[in-house]
C-alpha cells in the first residue's frame, strides 16, 4: 500500500514538474524556430499568462513532492504548518497575480486583439490549474478515480484545500 501511494505522488510530483520544463522547451523553441509564432509568444501579456501558468505548475510540483517526501518519511498527515502556510500565501499571491491578469486581458483585447485568444488560453488555463490545486480536484487520471467521481456525483476539494482547510 505504502508503494502504491509512494509511486502515485512520485508521478504526481514529475508529471506537474515535466510539464512545466515541457512547456518552457516548447514555447522557448518556438520563438526560435517559427517567425510567426515570435509576436504571439513573446508578447507581454502572453508572457505574463505563460508565467503564471508555469509559476502554478511549479506550485503543484512542489506540493507533490512534499507529500511524496512525507509518505517517504511514512508519515501521512497533513504538510506541517509552515509549510501550509507557504501554500497559504501562494493561493492569495496566485489571486492577486489572476486578478492582474484581467487588467492584462482588457489591454490584450484593446491594443493587440490578435494575440487575445492566445493569452485567454493561457490565462485560463493557468486559473484552471489553480481551482485544480487549491479549491476543487478538476482531474481525475485512473479508471478508478474516474469511477470514484462518478459515484460521488460531483467535484471535491482538493488534497491542498482540505489542507489548507486546517490552518
Amino acid at each position: 500500500m505504502q508503494k502504491k501511494v509512494e509511486r502515485k505522488l512520485f508521478h504526481l510530483f514529475i508529471g506537474e514538474l515535466s510539464a512545466a520544463v515541457i512547456f518552457a522547451l516548447i514555447w522557448i523553441m518556438y520563438i526560435q524556430l517559427f517567425e510567426w509564432a515570435e509576436p504571439y509568444l513573446t508578447s507581454f501579456s502572453s508572457l505574463y499568462a505563460f508565467i503564471l501558468l508555469e509559476f502554478i505548475l511549479l506550485q503543484g510540483s512542489f506540493y507533490w513532492f512534499l507529500k511524496w517526501k512525507q509518505v517517504q518519511r511514512k508519515c501521512y498527515s497533513h504538510l506541517p504548518y509552515h509549510q501550509l502556510r507557504l501554500f497559504a500565501f501562494f493561493k492569495r499571491f496566485n489571486l492577486l497575480l489572476i486578478s492582474m491578469g484581467l487588467l492584462f486581458m482588457i489591454y490584450q483585447f484593446k491594443v493587440f486583439p490578435i494575440d487575445f485568444y492566445w493569452f485567454v488560453f493561457l490565462y485560463v488555463f493557468a486559473i484552471i490549474e489553480h481551482i485544480n490545486y487549491y479549491h476543487i480536484r478538476l482531474s481525475y487520471q485512473s479508471i478508478e478515480e474516474i469511477k470514484d467521481f462518478i459515484r460521488q456525483k460531483g467535484f471535491r476539494s482538493s488534497k491542498l484545500a482540505r489542507e489548507l482547510k486546517n490552518l
